[in-house]
């Protein structure tokens, strides 16, 4: 560790003169010799340091969901050249090419940190050692000596030894006692981060090689940083918790507005989105409007919690519109419906259809207008009327009725046939 961190050398002056800055400031008010005062100047430089990153962090967002958008053509590629990894790496990468990832970038706030993790601890292993380092002189080097948070020097690790502990003016049991609860905040925030990722912006949608990488490093990562944990000094502690305390929450604040497609996230983002959007009639935020375009250009490639967002905009009587704006819809204007399909709006006028008829009022003819009715009033049925049927035909002959008290019933309801009964053949002598 002590070979990696004299690599990193080069930046101990920036780094240090970052920390007496702060220490100044807080030294006024906490007292030069506190740990307050020490403690407070290792988190300010962390805040410092990741306010400079927000733009690395940004480009990681961007690379995490592109990569994720990929990884069903990654599958592909893997299962067609499985026997061939030679042509399965040129494959990914000509695939990387054309949509224009890169899978570094998702580790690009960690590569950045680096250098300034390694420069803190080789600070601080300086301080413990005894020895000046950077532009920290004689007189800040004894007033960081002094320094303990808990009962803990910052110079101190779990490891060290009762003589070496003494020497700093502190006791084997503090010294355990805070770092082991450093550790494991430590590590549960990390773990915490990293279940709040995967429970909640990704898109269970579809499931990839991608998804299980992620869940297996939501329990690597914590056991790396409880192993490591106990060689590192009490301040390079300070500075490891700040920064997951800081990526925990800028990740919440991204989750909540920024979502991936398809997560959980996104379907509690879209459902505070109408409620908001119905009750203001428009969108705000420009970062709002960006996610609605995005809903709106899909179309029937919608997932169901974006077709939910469209289908409440259209009941509530408002309609997105592809630059992302919400605007009021117009009765007689067309409405876009779940698929992407235009539709009638809710006040168009509906086409009549036609009543269906009987085949006994087809066949009777049309129907005479009563008495009551004005005779102008067309009729529904497709026959003609009676100033429209040819003069050449001839009128049905009228029907006969049977006769009262005769008990016989007609031939047509005996289901016999219609017409005179046909002779029996005669009989073979």
């Amino acid at each position: 560790m002590d070979t990696i961190a004299s690599f990193f050398s080069f930046i101990t002056t920036p780094v240090s003169w970052v920390i007496v800055q702060f220490h100044t400031v807080y030294g006024s008010i906490f007292g030069p010799d506190t740990g307050w005062a020490w403690g407070l100047s290792i988190v300010s430089l962390v805040v410092l340091i990741r306010i400079c990153l927000i733009p690395l962090f940004v480009k990681q967002i961007k690379a995490t969901r592109a990569m994720q958008t990929l990884q069903p053509e990654m599958k592909k590629i893997q299962e067609r050249y499985k026997n061939d990894k030679q042509r399965q790496s040129e494959e990914m990468m000509k695939l990387y090419k054309e949509s224009g990832t890169n899978p570094l970038s998702s580790c690009l706030p960690i590569l950045a940190q680096s250098p300034f993790f390694f420069a803190l601890y080789h600070v601080l292993n300086g301080i413990a050692s005894g020895k000046t380092i950077g532009v920290i002189n004689d007189s800040l080097l004894e007033s960081a000596r002094k320094a303990h948070i808990f009962g803990a020097p910052l110079a101190a690790k779990f490891k060290d030894g009762a003589d070496t502990l003494h020497a700093l003016g502190a006791t084997v049991t503090d010294v355990r006692v805070v770092t082991a609860i450093m550790i494991i905040l430590m590590s549960a925030s990390q773990f915490y981060t990293q279940r709040q990722l995967m429970t909640k912006n990704v898109d269970t949608s579809v499931k990839t090689p991608f998804m299980q990488q992620q869940k297996m490093l939501m329990y690597v990562f914590p056991i790396m940083f409880a192993v490591f944990g106990i060689n590192f000094p009490v301040g390079v502690l300070v500075y490891w918790l700040t920064t997951n305390v800081w990526t925990m929450g800028q990740q919440m604040y991204v989750i909540r507005n920024n979502p991936t497609p398809g997560s959980k996230a996104q379907a509690a983002y879209l459902e505070r989105l109408t409620g908001h959007v119905t009750h203001h009639g428009k969108v705000r935020s420009r970062s709002a409007r960006v996610i609605v375009k995005a809903i709106v250009a899909k179309g029937r490639d919608r997932n169901e919690a974006e077709r939910k967002f469209i289908n409440s905009l259209t009941k509530a009587g408002l309609t997105a519109q592809a630059d992302g704006n919400v605007v009021k819809s117009d009765s007689q204007a067309v409405a876009q419906t779940e698929d992407g399909t235009p539709t009638a709006a809710a006040g168009a006028p509906r086409r009549q259809q036609p009543k269906r008829q009987s085949k006994s009022q087809r066949q009777s003819g049309p129907k005479q207008p009563h008495e009551d009715e004005p005779a102008d009033e067309p009729t529904s049925s497709p026959s003609l009327t009676k100033s429209e049927e040819p003069q050449d035909t001839k009128p049905a002959p009228p029907k006969q009725t049977p006769k009262p008290g005769s008990g016989t019933r007609s031939k047509a309801q005996s289901g016999q046939r219609k017409g005179g009964q046909r002779p029996k053949s005669p009989s073979k002598k």
